[in-house]
């Protein structure tokens, strides 16, 4: 026993980090230290105020992780394993600021970057990538969330303009975004409009008493005769294939910030385990705590080589959606039993936002649900497997 230390990081147990280029180990290191320094001396008191740090986007701005997957534009143009990394970094923190940086490039960027307008991408992605500027999705509706064709929401055309009436629900960064990508049904479709804050009829209202992503701005967004130019229509995005590929997009980094809550929660847990001494030695030494310990650690490598590998396929331009539906099923469904079970070994300290577990359980239990449920993406999956779409 004497001189016995934990492992400091149980990702080590596999060499993950051997498998990463030194671009990406250094890109994820840089990502880490950034959080250490500006995040985690604050995050717990962040989650019990329900307060995001908007004074925080120019630095992730200038960190470079804003749309850092996209080419162009102010943007970094990384692979896509180094923007996992960096996602997974940020979930280690706290998934508020994960939850940011995904709606921020991979939704509002990304729906512009891939559906828009040349105008439209010069007046608006260089100051979301630099973070002076603040951008929302807005699909999910108060009664349509996992069947997005229901939409309500609608735009008319009235001579060269267009209409919008309509109201969006659970909107990440909603209350504070200086443009909003708004999804409405057409007589053509369901199109896509960049919406920017101050357009008469175009109001939010901040969702409040959550128990989860307390760190992170969701509200609701209202839309009452919103006259929009045909400008602020985006031109190449026609049908469902606009927004849903948008959320492929997201739920990439999902699947790699999962990985980074369930790591940082077993990291709590092993160290608490090291230092918590009972009938005269600490707990890490009793069989139970390391069958405990040792599951899990099992369980987040798996994750982890999964998510490393689906990076890799994205990266070779291979990865199809239900690939996605895989690695956001099975690493949010790991580590949301990750952080709970850490919990159990932190005992009554658990409870403490002192400790990240507890934290990172109730953050992931929006992520169980956003982006895709746990049950969308099990048939899904089912659907690759069988061939028959059983979501009706």
């Amino acid at each position: 026993m004497s001189g016995a230390k934990p492992m400091k990081d149980p990702l080590d147990l596999l060499d993950l980090a051997s498998v990463l280029t030194d671009e990406e180990r250094e890109i994820q290191a840089t990502v880490a230290k950034f959080l250490a320094d500006r995040v985690r001396p604050h995050i717990g008191e962040w989650f019990e105020n329900a307060h995001f740090a908007r004074e925080l986007a120019p630095e992730l701005g200038k960190l470079g992780v804003l749309g850092m997957h996209l080419e162009g534009y102010g943007c970094a143009g990384t692979n896509a394993v180094s923007y996992g990394l960096a996602c997974l970094e940020l979930e280690a923190a706290d998934s508020g600021f994960r939850s940011f940086v995904s709606v921020q490039g991979s939704l509002s960027m990304y729906s512009i970057w891939k559906w828009g307008s040349e105008e439209q991408k010069r007046e608006w992605l260089p100051r979301l990538a630099a973070g002076e500027a603040i951008g929302c999705f807005d699909l999910t509706e108060p009664d349509f969330g996992s069947n997005p064709s229901g939409m309500r929401t609608r735009a008319v055309r009235d001579g060269g303009d267009w209409i919008l009436n309509g109201s969006k629900m659970w909107i990440t960064n909603g209350g504070i975004a200086d443009v909003a990508t708004v999804w409405a049904q057409t007589e053509d479709g369901v199109r896509g409009f960049l919406v920017p804050r101050g357009t008469p009829g175009f109001t939010t209202q901040d969702i409040k008493q959550k128990m989860s992503l307390r760190a992170s701005i969701t509200s609701e967004l209202y839309f009452d005769s919103v006259r929009l130019p045909d400008s602020a229509r985006l031109p190449l995005a026609e049908g469902l294939r606009g927004p849903l590929s948008c959320l492929n997009e997201a739920r990439f980094g999902i699947l790699f910030g999962a990985v980074g809550a369930a790591r940082d929660s077993l990291q709590a847990a092993i160290e608490y385990a090291d230092s918590r001494v009972q009938f005269d030695k600490p707990i890490s030494a009793f069989q139970l705590t390391q069958k405990k310990l040792a599951d899990m650690t099992v369980s987040l490598g798996s994750a982890a080589l999964l998510a490393l590998h689906l990076g890799r396929l994205k990266d070779q331009g291979r990865i199809r959606p239900e690939q996605i539906s895989v690695g956001k099923l099975n690493n949010v469904r790991e580590a949301i039993a990750i952080a709970r079970e850490c919990r159990s070994v932190l005992g009554a300290n658990g409870i403490s936002l002192e400790y990240s577990p507890l934290r990172h359980a109730n953050n992931l239990e929006s992520v169980l649900t956003y982006e895709g449920t746990n049950e969308m993406h099990t048939l899904v999956v089912g659907q690759a497997i069988t061939g028959y779409p059983a979501f009706r």
